[in-house]
């Protein structure tokens, strides 16, 4: 295996400028940066993490808490936060949390506190506040994703709000016969995402003075969730909506194949709109208020990095709620005459 030193040599300078150069701690000009790291490449030398790690004091590592992975908003909130660290020498390390509580324990008794990482972030996931203690006194800045956490800097739309755009929306068209095909509120997620969803509709339609019964239905948040509650909400006429929320464009997707199994033209019949600008909702020609989960995770990698960088001067703690942005698509017009 090659050696600092034979990256020295030929790069023509000291092994603690070559070190310096290559951990990115301590100043080195712009062309001995270069020359190091053509001669490491030259001879395929990397950098050992662990002795740098005892140099700088950092594991240049993020733990990453997560309830899914499987699933779009996570997927792509893991993408952004992937990006953003690479781009800083960074490496990531993802732990899923299940519902298990000894296997959450496990996460923070033990990964996350002796395991060595430099920073937290959690992705949809509400810490408890000894959670938070017990991070906070290792001195490891923390960064909440998809709803606030108390005491701790978070990112996050506003879910309450972003369903009541989507319902003003329909409304402003004329519906009136409006539905809300959201998450089942005896299963809510952490932050009761499904429970904020709608009242966000129910704030719009008391607004408007609507109030249609049985207007709302729980469904899986899932493609197929959305394609079985439509086929039985939609197969009677007499009692269809002119138009649905849905609580994320996954349910809007099954609600669109239903109705075009069923026969029901969208949108002359039936308008539907989602929440998330999915990568299917352009596809599907679907109306939805996108948020944007990729530079969610990209933001708090900056803000992690920005406290990493000086010690001295903590993140503010704060909620910033990110911007939702209405794309208007095929499936949503005025209703039926």
């Amino acid at each position: 295996m090659s050696a600092l030193a034979d990256v020295a040599r030929i790069a023509g300078v000291s092994k603690s400028t070559a070190s310096r150069a290559l951990s990115g701690s301590g100043y080195v000009s712009p062309h001995t940066r270069e020359s190091v790291a053509r001669a490491a490449s030259a001879i395929g030398y990397v950098a050992s993490s662990a002795a740098a790690s005892l140099v700088t004091g950092r594991t240049l590592n993020v733990g990453v808490v997560i309830p899914f992975i499987n699933r779009w908003f996570f997927a792509e909130v893991i993408e952004g936060i992937e990006a953003a660290l690479i781009a800083a020498n960074y490496d990531l390390t993802l732990y899923r949390l299940s519902d298990d509580p000894d296997l959450r324990r496990a996460v923070f008794d033990y990964f996350l506190v002796r395991k060595r990482v430099d920073a937290v972030i959690a992705v949809g996931i509400e810490l408890l506040p000894e959670e938070i203690a017990q991070l906070r006194s290792l001195g490891k800045p923390i960064v909440g994703l998809g709803g606030f956490i108390q005491g701790i800097p978070t990112l996050s739309i506003d879910d309450a709000e972003v369903t009541r755009l989507a319902t003003e929306h329909l409304i402003s068209l004329g519906h009136t016969r409006v539905m809300h095909l959201g998450g089942d509120q005896n299963e809510q997620m952490d932050f009761r995402v499904h429970a904020q969803r709608l009242r966000g509709f129910e704030r719009a339609m008391d607004d408007a003075g609507l109030h249609p019964p049985h207007a709302f239905r729980g469904v899986p948040f899932s493609i197929p969730g959305g394609y079985a509650a439509a086929l039985q909400l939609l197969a009677d006429p007499r009692t269809r909506p002119t138009a649905i929320v849905a609580g994320c464009d996954e349910i809007a997707i099954g609600v669109l194949i239903a109705a075009r199994e069923l026969g029901i033209p969208v949108p002359s019949q039936l308008s539907v709109i989602g929440i998330d600008n999915h990568d299917l909702a352009e596809m599907f020609e679907l109306t939805t208020l996108g948020q944007a989960p990729n530079l969610q995770g990209r933001l708090g990698v900056e803000l992690l990095l920005a406290e990493l960088e000086d010690a001295s001067d903590p993140l503010e703690v704060e909620r910033r709620t990110m911007p939702v942005t209405l794309h208007v698509r095929k499936s949503t017009t005025a209703p039926p005459a």
